[in-house]
């Protein structure tokens, strides 16, 4: 059966030569007898994938000797509650709410502390970033926070908020290596693998050092204590194996195409088919400010639900999976994640051109 074009906002497409590979290895990888999914986190071998996957990473992202690279579990939401437990130490902390996981994060961090929300989009249903050049950062904050993509509004911060020497915190679960980023403009970067890196399962967590704490309150479980995960090298109890393993696969197959330059390159390419698309057509439209919009994720409407419903099934049957659109927003969502050939998105913008032509006696 041939393959669709999967445009799910997450779990999400991943390179058909690391899914081919991690086939051909399914039953005995590199000739020890067993699947990755059956061998000890503790053997010679696994340390040698999870090392090799690091050290993948580190080269890519160009992350600094003094911060810590963590493979963990719990999904990206469990950090809403992570984050504060470690990084409270004045119990202060100012959030940027730019759609709904950095609320969720902001209504969470409450219970830890005292959270200022210094700047919000919520007023116009997130579909732009707030300007974040002079932000009242509160003078005892321990870290402000953002969401840096937003999966569900199809946000992103082109330029990162001025956190007045503050720790920045961010949650980069859908923009995780779209593109080169400074890691050392942040305190905290983590995120889900599961929309642009690997299988559902794994949260990675690069912190800088000076952030991991020995004095937590007593009330921190040992799994959410990121010095002791750190200590540990990530095997504080066993981690999730054979995601770490598909994640390293998929660092691989970014270094081969040319690293993170290369990579932003062909997401602008792909973004930039489909915006220009949606700007220059009589039937869809973006929902996003054009200065804030996301590479990644691209929510459209038509603005009619009978024939959005209509371009959502026929999309399906001709081969195009998982455009309906989040609840909060409607319409269509596009999610071009790296793995999203341009084909596929070349081949989205002509079956709209055809919608659009077939139905334009009932535009919306």
């Amino acid at each position: 059966m041939k393959r669709v074009y999967n445009f799910s906002a997450g779990p999400a497409v991943l390179p058909e030569e690391v899914l081919k590979e991690a086939q051909e290895e399914m039953m005995n990888y590199r000739g020890c007898g067993m699947s990755v999914m059956e061998m000890s986190h503790r053997s010679a071998m696994f340390k040698e994938i999870i090392d090799e996957a690091e050290a993948d990473l580190r080269e890519l992202m160009g992350i600094p000797d003094n911060y810590k690279v963590l493979f963990l579990q719990g999904g990206a939401a469990l950090h809403f509650a992570t984050i504060p437990m470690n990084l409270m130490k004045n119990g202060v902390a100012d959030y940027i709410v730019t759609g709904q996981w950095a609320k969720k994060a902001y209504v969470e961090a409450q219970k830890y502390g005292k959270v200022n929300k210094i700047a919000t989009s919520e007023d116009k249903t997130f579909s732009y970033i707030p300007d974040c050049s002079d932000l009242p950062v509160s003078e005892d904050a321990d870290y402000v926070y953002i969401c840096q993509n937003n999966t569900i509004y199809g946000t992103t911060y082109h330029t990162l908020p001025n956190t007045k020497g503050k720790t920045l915190v961010a949650d980069v679960s859908s923009c995780f290596l779209a593109g080169p980023i400074d890691v050392e403009k942040y305190g905290v970067i983590y995120g889900g693998v599961q929309k642009n890196i690997g299988p559902a399962g794994v949260q990675i967590v690069i912190i800088r050092e000076d952030l991991l704490r020995d004095d937590l309150p007593a009330y921190v479980p040992t799994m959410l204590n990121l010095k002791v995960q750190a200590d540990n090298g990530s095997m504080y109890n066993t981690p999730p194996c054979y995601g770490i393993y598909i994640c390293g696969k998929v660092f691989k197959w970014i270094k081969s195409i040319g690293g993170l330059e290369a990579m932003q390159k062909r997401n602008e390419e792909k973004a930039a088919i489909l915006y220009d698309y949606l700007d220059n057509n009589s039937m869809f439209r973006g929902t996003v400010v054009k200065k804030d919009r996301s590479l990644m994720n691209v929510p459209f409407i038509i603005g009619d639900k009978d024939l959005e419903a209509k371009f959502v099934s026929e999309a399906k049957a001709a081969g195009f999976e998982n455009l309906k659109g989040h609840r909060t927003v409607g319409g269509m969502r596009a999610s071009i994640y790296n793995a999203m050939p341009i084909e596929g998105v070349k081949a989205l913008v002509e079956f709209m051109k055809k919608f659009e032509k077939e139905n334009a006696a009932n535009p919306g």
